[in-house]
């Protein structure tokens, strides 16, 4: 099972990356906003993958970052959705716009997704909303959204993500946890309060 790549770019198309590792051309499936900021071809990049294995193919899919590929993996269990509407919609929203729309329940901001119409997008708003994490409120104690346009969670809430990350929960559902707790706790809770609360909102 292929978990990353790092090697050079050496072809990109309008559905995927081609990367050489060590001379071997690995095909990898990518979503557009993910081959956008891809570099050119012949500089040296990493991405995340997913294996996918069927009788007649193995499918590999790459992402910039490991919440992209929790995203992905995410899509993919709403009923409707295959790995190619998965990457439409991370193609159409990033993470944090995901995320919003999710929490407003904004089914035409995710319709904006090619493949996407608006009963898939209702599905997707429904089924994903206690997994998705939600975006971040003043009333939470969050940190002003810096210049990329992603709220930030207190130290002691992002080192109860990465320690939930680190039990083998998916980044979006362990942030979705947290901020729950953060939101019971208040913004002063310590870290280990936050993790306890989101264990316990995890297993419930």
């Amino acid at each position: 099972m292929i978990g990353k790549l790092k090697g050079v770019v050496d072809a990109i198309d309008e559905e995927g990356v081609i990367i050489d590792v060590n001379g071997v051309g690995y095909a990898v499936s990518a979503s557009a906003r993910t081959l956008r900021a891809l570099p050119p071809v012949g500089v040296e990049a990493t991405l995340y993958i997913e294996t996918q294995m069927r009788e007649d193919a193995i499918r590999l899919f790459g992402f910039l970052s490991a919440a992209e590929r929790d995203w992905f993996r995410l899509l993919q269990g709403v009923q409707g959705v295959g790995a190619r509407t998965a990457l439409g919609v991370l193609g159409a929203l990033s993470g944090e716009a995901l995320s919003a729309a999710i929490a407003a329940q904004d089914r035409a901001m995710v319709a904006r997704a090619p493949g996407v119409g608006p009963k898939l997008a209702q599905r997707i708003v429904m089924e994903l909303k206690d997994k998705a994490p939600a975006p971040a409120v003043a009333a939470f104690g969050l940190r002003p959204v810096e210049e990329t346009g992603a709220p930030k969670l207190p130290k002691a809430a992002e080192d109860a993500v990465l320690a939930l990350v680190g039990l083998g929960y998916a980044r979006p559902q362990a942030a979705a946890a947290v901020a729950k707790g953060l939101g019971a706790l208040g913004a002063e809770a310590e870290t280990a309060a936050l993790i306890r609360a989101g264990l316990k909102d995890l297993a419930s």
